[in-house]
Parts: structure tokens; C-alpha cells; sequence
């Protein structure tokens, strides 16, 4: 895992499980220093490991949304503008290039159906989509 000692790997699946973990807590599980940690999380960032924390919706909330996976086959040639396009569409959660028959998939959240097919139509109809398939999100086993 890119060099990392075995520290640093518990201290990044520490992170990942709770960002907002505070540094005290975070050495008293790794049996290390306080300022140990916050070196090597400092580290960790400046080599480009750690690039940003953020939060997971409680599933009392998350269930509440309404997810699909859209792939998405394009013309090549208009392949860094859709890109471009999808990432102003703030429903647009990720988007990854992938292999086989479909060039991209995306993660698409929207509060309601209504919403989701606002935004189903408006990646359809970009310049350069040739097709798209979604499937709708039913339940998410585990998530880390």
C-alpha cells in the first residue's frame, strides 16, 4: 500500500471509519503520541494520500435519497466535455472511466424521482451521450 508502515495503515482505517476522531483518541488506539499522529497525518496529506475528510449519512438520512449508477457510452471525442459538463451538475456525485461497453459510470443522488429524472434527462441529453443504462440503488450492505 505505497509504502506505508503498518501505523499508518491503521491510522488511515481509523480516519476512514471517523474523520472527526480527535488526534488524542486517535493515539490512544495506535499506542502513539499525540503529535505522532498529527505528523504522520500531515504527512499522509503531503504525499498526496489523504486528500480531504468528509462525512457518511446516517442511514436514517441516506434512505431517504434516492441513488442510481448511470453508465454512460460517448463519443470520444466529446469525452473531456461531458466530463466537464457532469461535474457542474452537483446530483452528479462521482464520475469514473470504465471499461467494456459503457465509457463512464456515475454516481447520481436526487431527493426525489421526480428530481432523478430531471437529471436523467439532462445527462442524456448532453452533446456526445450516445446511450446511458441506470440502475437505481436499493439498499447499501456496507459502505466504508
Amino acid at each position: 500500500m505505497l509504502n506505508l508502515d503498518k501505523v499508518d495503515q491503521q491510522l488511515l482505517a481509523l480516519l476512514a471509519s471517523n474523520s472527526r476522531a480527535s488526534t488524542s483518541a486517535l493515539a490512544r488506539t495506535l499506542g502513539v503520541s499525540r503529535s505522532t499522529v498529527q505528523d504522520r497525518i500531515n504527512r499522509l496529506e503531503r504525499r498526496k494520500i489523504i486528500a480531504g475528510y468528509t462525512i457518511r449519512y446516517h442511514d436514517s438520512f441516506s434512505g431517504r435519497q434516492l441513488n442510481a449508477h448511470v453508465m454512460i457510452q460517448v463519443n470520444p471525442k466529446q469525452s473531456q466535455k461531458i466530463v466537464e459538463a457532469l461535474s457542474h451538475m452537483g446530483a452528479v456525485k462521482t464520475v469514473q472511466t470504465v471499461s467494456g461497453i459503457y465509457d463512464m459510470v456515475t454516481t447520481v443522488t436526487a431527493a426525489t424521482t421526480q428530481e432523478m429524472d430531471v437529471v436523467l434527462d439532462d445527462i442524456g441529453a448532453l452533446p456526445g451521450v450516445e446511450k446511458t443504462t441506470t440502475s437505481i440503488v436499493l439498499t447499501t450492505k456496507f459502505e466504508r
